[in-house]
């Protein structure tokens, strides 16, 4: 069988970390966190909350997109819709209680499966993954809105 190329080994190993920091959440208490959130969580200002429109951004997908996450994270209680200080035409995106708490625990867990991944690798080839993966990130463009 041919070795596996660099994007399925990369796919893979997200597919990988993705299922054991979602078993991690759940074990603090969230079971309904998927992958897809991330989008939101890892994008949006903490204490003042982001628009929808600059969630997107960030997060490189489009606004339609955003919008589904953001219901569904509304649904379950995690953000809530709060009209914009700046524009009253416009909503911002706000944690809310259940959303920082979330946020603090994911936090927790991501840092423990990052010293996880350190201490199998060992520190330099830890390192050298980081630069690596930081590298193929800056390759990448921005998606766009049709």
């Amino acid at each position: 069988m041919a070795e596996p190329d660099t994007v399925r080994l990369l796919l893979e190993g997200h597919r990988a970390l993705a299922a054991e920091l979602l078993s991690s959440l759940e074990e603090r208490g969230y079971p309904d966190a998927r992958p897809a959130h991330a989008a939101v969580f890892m994008n949006i200002d903490r204490r003042s909350g982001t628009r929808l429109t600059e969630l997107a951004r960030r997060a490189r997908i489009t606004k339609q997109g955003m919008m589904l996450i953001v219901d569904d994270l509304e649904n379950r209680g995690y953000v809530r819709r709060v009209p914009d200080v700046e524009d009253a035409r416009a909503k911002v995106v706000r944690l809310t209680a259940r959303g920082r708490r979330y946020v603090a625990e994911a936090r927790r867990a991501v840092a423990a499966l990052e010293a996880r991944a350190r201490r199998e690798l060992g520190d330099r080839r830890y390192e050298a993954l980081r630069s690596s993966l930081e590298q193929l990130v800056g390759m990448g463009g921005e998606v766009t809105e049709e």
